[in-house]
């Protein structure tokens, strides 16, 4: 183990001047209780300096050993993938230098003491006695895309329950994650206590921290008969400062460790099986690092086949009748299938375009019925536009579904997709056209409403009769077509001319 390391304290960054505030008078304290050894911060987003800033900010002082900490509570995507990310372009970068990775904070005794002081803290603002056996403990976490980061929330919620010996517990979630704050404070409240105590579980003071105390505020208004009292969150002390120093020493001395065995990224965790083995790559971007590049809304740029493409195709026909929303995505569809006879089969709702990029922009998630559909979407262009996709035939729940219920497989996956993503996606399906019956009596029976459907399976056996109900479904935007044609392919390349679309929209705007 080297001695003579640096730290750089990594912080995610905030809209909110008190949330930079307390950070950098956190890095005060660590300074003080670090003595002579170095000390810069940098943040992922929102402010500066950046990660990548603060790293060359040690390195030109002459750092040739620097600890790398997440000023995080908890591994989430941000320290399991954006963070390393970065930290592994900056190590090629300078390869004489060696950077090393702290852990995140995790369920660390100092934590637990320090969460207990804050809670007895609130306590004695109360002019009640009222004792534990009768009061709700609610901790409000973060919420994150991680439900391994999330159950330790969930956790530090037991812990502080029994050992501090509450009646009950309940968890929330302040983004993200279900429940909500609002959610889980009415869901507490019925429980029937005579006090709720909430204690939210974030580091510093922010937009975040703000939304709760108002939904704490809220809460008391509506049930005046029940005691509601807020703690403070965890905020700059001594105990944060002197774990933040020892993920320091652990990182240099290789000790570094995370929770890996429910790691999403790691094994197969359910729900989450496609995350596994996902590489690690940074979605925050430096804008100093030699190897980092700010990302720029550009429009998008076509190669110069695609051009002359779309120049023939103005003149081989007659498009005054559509739109100039319209237009562009059926030059497309009629680019990738060749036939210039294909918008006079088309059906496209009134606005139902202008929904589909909406929707992407907002939304930024496309559902499928089968992975061709995907795969022919460009990645740089799903990139540039932030849009994930998803297709539940990937899912193993899909497998075990489609055999209890006697569904098809693709209609399983898109009942999957209602009900883990609700009304906010796009639906694009080009192969089975039991995954179209499928979305339509959803939206029929049980009141889904996606942003935009697009219906184009192929085939004789059901598919013409599919895409006849989808255009008399007037409960939602959608495309489809008349005739047997169709397929993957031209659903993807709608799904393609909305991403284009939503693309330069965001660059006409950058």
């Amino acid at each position: 183990m080297s001695d003579d390391y640096a730290i750089v304290l990594a912080g995610h960054g905030s809209r909110d001047p008190d949330g930079l505030r307390e950070f950098e008078q956190l890095v005060a304290l660590m300074r003080e209780r670090a003595g002579t050894r170095r000390l810069d911060y940098g943040y992922l987003e929102f402010a500066r300096p950046t990660l990548a800033e603060a790293v060359h900010a040690s390195i030109g002082a002459g750092a040739r050993h620097i600890a790398v900490v997440p000023a995080l509570l908890f591994a989430a995507m941000h320290a399991k993938n954006d963070m390393p990310g970065e930290l592994q372009m900056l190590q090629q970068a300078f390869p004489e230098v060696s950077l090393h990775f702290g852990a995140a904070m995790d369920l660390h005794p100092l934590l637990l003491r320090l969460a207990q002081q804050r809670l007895i803290e609130a306590e004695a603002q109360s002019t009640q006695h009222i004792p534990r056996a009768d009061t709700c403990l609610v901790v409000v976490g973060r919420g994150t895309t991680d439900p391994d980061a999330n159950s330790e929330i969930a956790k530090l919620c037991r812990m502080l329950e029994e050992g501090m010996g509450f009646g009950t517990s309940f968890v929330c979630y302040s983004g993200t994650a279900k429940p909500l704050v609002a959610d889980g404070l009415r869901a507490a409240a019925r429980l029937g206590h005579r006090r709720l105590l909430v204690l939210p579980f974030l580091l510093f003071d922010g937009v975040l921290v703000k939304r709760i105390y108002e939904a704490v505020t809220a809460l008391g208004t509506r049930y005046p008969e029940m005691e509601v009292l807020a703690a403070q969150y965890m905020g700059v002390h001594p105990d944060m400062a002197d774990v933040f120093l020892e993920r320091a020493r652990e990182g240099v001395a290789g000790r570094a460790h995370m929770n890996c065995s429910l790691c999403k990224y790691r094994v197969q965790i359910v729900g989450f099986e496609r995350q596994l083995g996902e590489p690690q790559q940074p979605h925050h971007r430096s804008a100093t690092s030699p190897l980092v590049v700010a990302p720029t809304r550009q429009a998008y740029r076509r190669s110069p086949r695609d051009v002359a493409a779309l120049h023939a195709l103005e003149t081989a026909r007659d498009w005054s009748a559509f739109s100039a929303v319209d237009k562009p995505v059926l030059q497309h569809l009629v680019q990738t299938t060749g036939d210039l006879t294909l918008p006079d089969d088309l059906f496209i709702a009134p606005g139902a375009i202008e929904s589909g990029v909406r929707a992407l922009l907002r939304c930024r998630r496309v559902v499928t019925d089968v992975p061709l559909v995907e795969s022919a979407l460009d990645p740089a262009l799903l990139q540039a536009v932030a849009v994930t996709t998803w297709c539940g035939l990937h899912e193993r729940e899909t497998t075990l579904r489609a055999a209890s219920t006697g569904l098809t497989p693709a209609a399983t996956g898109i009942r999957l997709a209602y009900e883990r993503f609700g009304n906010d996606l796009v639906v694009a399906l080009g192969d089975d056209p039991t995954a179209l019956d499928e979305t339509l009596r959803l939206i029929h029976h049980e009141r889904w409403r996606p942003q935009l459907v697009i219906g184009m399976p192929a085939g004789f056996v059901g598919a013409v009769e599919s895409k006849a109900q989808l255009r008399k479904c007037m409960q939602v935007p959608r495309l489809t077509n008349t005739g047997p044609k169709g397929g993957a392919l031209w659903a993807a390349a709608v799904v393609q001319a909305l991403l284009i679309a939503a693309l330069n929209r965001l660059a006409a705007v950058a």
